[in-house]
């Protein structure tokens, strides 16, 4: 609480010769025992206060229809912004991030906790990604493909949904931007996580391995390894990850590629890892939902924009941007689905669809482009 004085452990005595750097007094264990004692009481009176706190903010917006009324991701974007910018150590940005990350998902959850879908079964990465961004307070469910995410969200069953969009190393998964050509759906967030493959199997001997089984991608991202160390065994995708490894546990000659929380999951011994071939190797989620957010003050804008069928068209669709000094961080082209080598561009852009320069940039694309779409505005990840 505020206002209390802390302790200093008492200091030891301790001989030294004449010249010799004084050394560090050796702490009293006890002392510095009862210390950490008093600062986890504050800590959780506090926590409890901040809880309090959160209640009035739910009876000042007054009865709400459901959880995803109260969420506001561009604020919790803010709270973690100021918890980085915070942070003088010793615990890393990230640490403190999850951590903060956990008591708004709790204080949230005071409600009604929120409804995440995701690509299952349980152990996935993208179960990963959802306590990443909502924390364990949120009620995640597995789902059996991306597209099922897309249509629990759609039809109010999930809050959200969060689905792999690319890889640092893979680049983009298509299957994912192609349900946006045909979804009323928007971006809400995005999320990094750093992923680390490991070849998981029942037996726990790579000797015994002839098959791995695994999501393509992650099969792509130990290609070398697999390369080197498996040469002869035969490669197998399915859906997941954690499908493979739900697979594996049933066989002594199968393996699995997997995060090491499969491993627990299905009772799986980890053979070898990480295996992946990159060391940065980061899969990128996006958090889907039914509505498009206020501004955190840090954004990303996705677009979808179908150009018309003549000459320069995607130069002109583009200029705009340039001279209205916006970052464009990503496009792509895909099969628009609406006739013959027609093709619609996913772009992504900095700032938010409500701001200027982006709004300004945005209002001119509509003299060149067929057809503009705004999939989301979203919050930039937070470590």
């Amino acid at each position: 609480m505020a206002g209390k004085s802390r302790r200093t452990p008492p200091r030891a005595k301790s001989k030294r010769r004449d010249g010799e750097k004084p050394s560090a007094p050796k702490p009293d264990l006890s002392a510095v025992r009862a210390e950490i004692d008093g600062i986890d009481r504050q800590i959780q009176a506090l926590i409890a206060e901040r809880a309090g706190w959160a209640q009035q903010v739910g009876r000042a917006k007054g009865k709400l229809a459901a959880a995803v009324d109260y969420y506001r991701p561009e604020r919790e974007a803010q709270v973690l912004r100021r918890v980085v910018d915070r942070n003088a150590g010793p615990l890393a940005d990230e640490v403190l991030v999850r951590l903060f990350r956990e008591i708004m998902s709790a204080c949230l959850a005071q409600q009604e906790p929120l409804k995440v879908g995701y690509l299952g079964p349980e152990g996935t990465f993208s179960q990963q990604a959802v306590f990443k961004h909502f924390g364990h307070s949120a009620k995640g469910f597995p789902l059996a493909s991306i597209a099922e995410v897309f249509d629990e969200v759609a039809d109010g069953r999930a809050d959200f949904g969060v689905v792999p969009v690319e890889n640092s190393g893979q680049g983009t998964i298509q299957s994912t931007l192609d349900l946006f050509l045909g979804s009323p759906l928007k971006i809400c967030g995005e999320i990094e996580l750093h992923v680390h493959q490991y070849l998981l199997s029942r037996g726990g001997h790579v000797e015994d391995i002839e098959r791995v089984m695994s999501h393509p991608q992650s099969l792509a991202q130990c290609r070398g390894w697999l390369r080197q160390n498996l040469p002869r065994a035969e490669l197998q995708a399915v859906s997941s990850n954690a499908e493979a490894a739900r697979r594996a546990r049933k066989s002594d000659d199968a393996a699995a590629i997997a995060g090491e929380s499969a491993a627990h999951v299905y009772g799986l011994q980890i053979v070898a890892g990480p295996i992946e071939d990159r060391t940065d190797n980061t899969t990128r989620f996006l958090v889907i939902g039914r509505a498009l957010f206020p501004p955190s003050g840090n954004d990303r804008t996705s677009l979808l924009v179908f150009v018309r069928d003549q000459p320069g068209a995607l130069y002109r669709v583009l200029e705009p941007l340039a001279r209205h000094g916006i970052s464009m961080n990503r496009i792509e082209s895909r099969p628009s689905h609406t006739g013959k080598w027609q093709y619609a561009f996913f772009i992504d852009v900095s700032g938010h669809v409500q701001e200027s320069p982006l709004a300004d940039a945005l209002a001119e694309l509509g003299d060149f482009a067929a057809q503009v779409t705004i999939l989301g505005s979203y919050p930039l990840a937070v470590a």
